[in-house]
């Protein structure tokens, strides 16, 4: 495998080659070994790494909490230590790029379950408990619960533990996984913490927010009250309720007010200098790997991302986005426009900050087949911007459900140039790809295209081209030689797909 690394908005392989990263989460966050997410790592063997090749899935974002790590101070489980070993090999035989995400929702388990990712021995709460179960979604300890705003506001201070600071404990952590993965050829990168709070200044950012929404609702012209309860009151059409929260009402709620403010500050005066120190903690043992950069749980509503990022190359925005509707049956009714205006905001983060983009996190589940459509926008939009992606999130059986048709898709792996744009007509079954090859560039250097089946019709502006099955699979990669310097454009036409009688 060729090593990744970065140059501007673009992913490039150590061969010059534009790459685009697709594919999936998976999250093992407690360290119970009875926790179904921790048994999910057994998933993770030949089987796994042989399938997502074969459907064009060549990112892991592998989600493995503090806890998990180091369940007692000082004490790392090398036992799991050996498993990721295991992972990192697989992933390297099958072409798949791993990138480690320490993950947290909540902080940490405080005991009662609901949440996870910090260990109990850097769980500073000052005495205050949990409540064991969310009332209404698993959030919620992020809104209001003084447990869990206390654990984040002594982290972000850095406060002493067995005579370290926290953020101290953490980097020797990231330390550690760096020594023994950088070296991997599978090995991506380094996702430095999921979705950060701002402890109880968060706290403050929410009530805000609500507040906001409440006058925004109640006064502007924008907001179609009579609609909204019209359609809230009806069984059948309550699921478009929350339509009446346009793009434009969404900015107005999130943008520009006491929210913004608090959360810049936040961005500013506590999130970018962890970055840095846990950055400069990496780069002490390895040159190698891309730091990933998360927005707080608040900037997956669209509230703007304002960090200083570390200096030097080897850095991206790794960003995560779900329509309200995620994860409750109401999926089906998820809203194009309003999530892509939270991706929009993501978009003119990444064009200031002027480096590529992986989406963390994405998608969700629901009931049936009836948010595919939206699965497919969101795919659209993130082919639009030449972003990477993993979608949220594998699970047992993961395979065997219909959402694959739609996740595997035509995408470019490696192109030997710059990428203008790509997309795929999914009613024309039709991909279309633009790119820029260079004086200096080498020719017979394939550009390659993930394709789940034979391809009908090739299009090659006078390029070479030849596919390789994937063993085992009905995927294909279409290798594209030769070409001149200058602007091409490369179309492929897949066949209709073969129902089952």
């Amino acid at each position: 495998m060729l090593e990744i690394t970065t140059g501007n908005t673009r992913f490039l392989d150590a061969l010059g080659r534009e790459c685009i990263l697709h594919g999936l989460n998976l999250k093992c966050a407690g360290h119970r070994k009875d926790d179904p997410e921790y048994g999910i790592l057994a998933e993770m063997n030949e089987e796994f790494f042989r399938r997502s090749a074969a459907h064009g899935f060549n990112l892991l974002r592998l989600g493995i909490g503090w806890e998990t790590f180091e369940p007692e101070h000082g004490e790392y489980d090398e036992a799991l230590l050996r498993r990721v070993d295991e992972i990192f090999a697989l992933a390297e035989k099958y072409g798949v790029y791993v990138f480690l995400d320490m993950h947290q929702d909540l902080y940490a388990s405080f005991g009662v379950g609901n949440g996870n990712g910090m260990p109990a021995w850097a769980t500073v709460a000052d005495g205050i408990k949990r409540a064991e179960t969310p009332r209404f979604v698993w959030a919620e300890g992020y809104f209001w619960s003084r447990a869990v705003h206390r654990a984040f506001d002594h982290f972000w201070a850095n406060t002493p533990v067995y005579g370290t600071g926290l953020q101290d404990h953490f980097a020797e952590l990231w330390q550690m996984l760096a020594r023994r993965y950088a070296d991997c050829p599978a090995f991506l990168g380094f996702d430095l913490l999921n979705e950060p709070f701002p402890g109880a200044a968060g706290g403050k950012v929410f009530r805000k927010l609500v507040a906001k929404l409440v006058r925004v609702c109640l006064v502007s012209p924008k907001v179609q009250r009579i609609r909204f309860f019209k359609t809230a009151l009806n069984k059948k059409t309550r699921g478009y309720a929350l339509d009446v929260l346009t793009p434009e009402v969404l900015y107005k709620v999130v943008k520009g007010g006491a929210a913004e403010k608090i959360l810049r500050k936040f961005y500013i005066e506590q999130y970018s200098p962890f970055i840095a120190k846990m950055t400069d903690a990496i780069r002490e043992v390895t040159s190698k790997g891309v730091i990933f950069v998360e927005q707080c749980y608040f900037s997956n509503i669209a509230v703007p991302f304002s960090v200083a990022m570390p200096e030097g190359e080897r850095i991206c925005y790794s960003p995560h986005g779900y329509d309200f509707m995620v994860d409750t049956p109401g999926y089906a009714f998820a809203n194009n426009e309003r999530v892509g205006a939270i991706f929009a905001e993501n978009h003119r983060a990444q064009q200031q900050l002027n480096v590529p983009v992986v989406v963390g996190e994405w998608g969700g589940g629901g009931e049936g087949e009836s948010f595919f459509p939206h699965i497919e926008y969101l795919m659209n939009l993130f082919d639009s911007f030449s972003w990477s992606n993993a979608y949220f999130t594998y699970g047992k059986g993961f395979f065997e459900r219909p959402i694959v048709r739609v996740l595997s898709r035509p995408y470019p792996m490696a192109v030997n140039g710059e990428i203008s744009r790509f997309d795929y007509h999914t009613p024309a079954r039709r991909f279309t790809l633009e790119f820029t090859q260079r004086a200096e560039t080498d020719p017979a250097l394939p550009t390659v295209i993930y394709l789940p089946c034979s391809a009908q019709k090739v299009q090659a502006d006078g390029f070479e081209w030849r596919e390789e099955a994937i063993p085992e699979s009905a995927g294909h990669y279409l290798l594209l030689t030769g070409g001149t310097a200058g602007t091409h454009t490369v179309t492929v036409t897949l066949p209709e797909p073969v129902m089952d009688a």
